[in-house]
């Protein structure tokens, strides 16, 4: 285990456990399930998976200049002013276990990254707007970890709206079990009618 004492492991720690906790919810999903989109935006289980590792990949990657080793398995940019979604689904040259895949990798990418620098090393994003683009390791581990942990967050709710599937992580749901979930959504339904 990290040690949480320390800023940087602990930073890094949580952003680890929240790449692990968003994965999970592919568990045991078939390519049709994690693909179909579950909002009236589209979102879908795989598509968040494919937009978190283009953003790892980024954010850890030109940001502090280096480039992933295999730059044509990521979204390009200019694939977004065609489709501004392009990182948000799965197209049908790439699978389930080829986007875990190629996540795994991107992290570990990352994971170097923030391994060789200190915090204060300096970074540019360039997509950001001018006179906003200078960085540090820190922010950026910082911004990554919130934008994953939001999208793992989305994941939550897509997974629990498929099949029931709920919790925190594999290891630990942090929900209470044999809890009656129908008579619960019920109280709160009666709840909420009382506001009518």
């Amino acid at each position: 285990m990290a040690d949480l004492g320390d800023v940087k492991n602990a930073l890094h720690l949580y952003l680890r456990e929240t790449r692990e906790d968003l994965l999970w919810k592919l568990d045991g999903l078939s390519e049709r399930d994690a693909r179909l989109p579950r909002t009236a935006t589209g979102n879908n289980l795989l598509g968040i998976v494919k937009h978190c590792l283009n953003v790892e990949a980024g954010y850890f990657g030109p940001t502090f200049g280096r480039e992933f080793p295999t730059p044509g398995e990521l979204v390009p940019m200019e694939a977004y002013d065609a489709d501004p979604q392009a990182d948000w689904y799965a197209r049908e040259d790439e699978t389930k276990d080829g986007l875990i895949d190629l996540y795994r990798r991107v992290a570990a990418f990352a994971d170097e990254t923030i391994d060789q620098l200190p915090l204060d090393a300096p970074g540019q994003v360039p997509w950001w707007r001018p006179g906003r683009q200078a960085v540090t390791l820190h922010r950026i581990i910082t911004h990554v970890t919130v934008d994953l942990a939001r999208h793992a967050g989305h994941a939550d709710i897509l997974r629990e709206q498929l099949d029931t599937a709920i919790g925190l992580r594999e290891a630990n749901t942090n929900v209470p079990d044999e809890y009656d979930w129908p008579a619960y959504v019920g109280r709160l339904t009666t709840l909420a009618d009382r506001f009518a």
